[in-house]
């Protein structure tokens, strides 16, 4: 039984962080378009259809190996992931700076509004509900989309690049520093994920934004 209690549990979290990660990578694209640069249009990617946004490791492999190890280890599931990045060309852009700053917030901007629209369903949801119930597994699904969002919003504004938060302060930074922060492109994911792996400091951050949040449901 704790195995199918498991297992409905990640049933029930696939849907908030593919909402998550998708809505995510298409209002990047989306505010791109806004600004001048048609490019993920071209490719497909202005879409809520998943399948264009899946990234093979990010939105299956460690979200599957993070939900399932659970049975394995006997912890409560955790988890964690990302969409393929939509193709931006920021020569398109009709004020290059500004505007790769607006793009780059708009992904963890949505993130943000995603968590805000989950408190506010939570909030209309009767309280104490039977965890078996449809208003028990719907309360469920809304606590987990307020975490998995403040997660990916926090994670994203890393100033570090290739994720948002790096590309907004190459965006800020005189035209010098910014070429020389182009270096950590290759190994930004590498150096963010050792940081994040062996500190609390994406916990400490995301934990009095999941309060506020949860809080506006209460």
């Amino acid at each position: 039984m704790e195995v199918r209690a498991l297992l409905a549990e990640i049933a029930i979290l696939a849907f908030p962080i593919l909402a998550a990660v998708v809505f995510h990578e298409v209002s990047h694209g989306a505010v791109a378009y806004l600004c001048g640069d048609p490019t993920a249009a071209r490719h497909g990617r202005l879409t809520l259809n998943p399948l264009p946004h899946i990234d093979p490791v990010g939105t299956v492999l460690l979200p599957a190996l993070l939900l399932l190890a659970p049975l394995a280890l006997g912890t409560r599931p955790f988890v964690f992931g990302w969409a393929k990045p939509v193709p931006i060309d920021p020569q398109r852009f009709r004020h290059p700076r500004r505007d790769t700053v607006l793009v780059a917030l708009a992904g963890p901007g949505t993130n943000l509004l995603l968590a805000a629209i989950s408190a506010v369903v939570l909030k209309l949801l009767p309280a104490g509900a039977d965890a078996m119930s449809l208003a028990g597994a719907a309360a469920f699904m809304c606590r987990a989309a307020i975490q998995f969002n403040c997660v990916l919003a926090v994670f994203n504004l890393v100033p570090i690049p290739p994720l948002d938060g790096g590309r907004v302060l190459m965006a800020l930074l005189p035209l010098q520093a910014a070429r020389a922060m182009v270096a950590l492109e290759g190994i930004g994911y590498v150096i963010v994920l050792l940081v994040v792996l062996n500190t609390g400091v994406l916990g400490t951050l995301v934990r009095p934004l999941m309060m506020f949040f949860l809080g506006l449901a209460r």
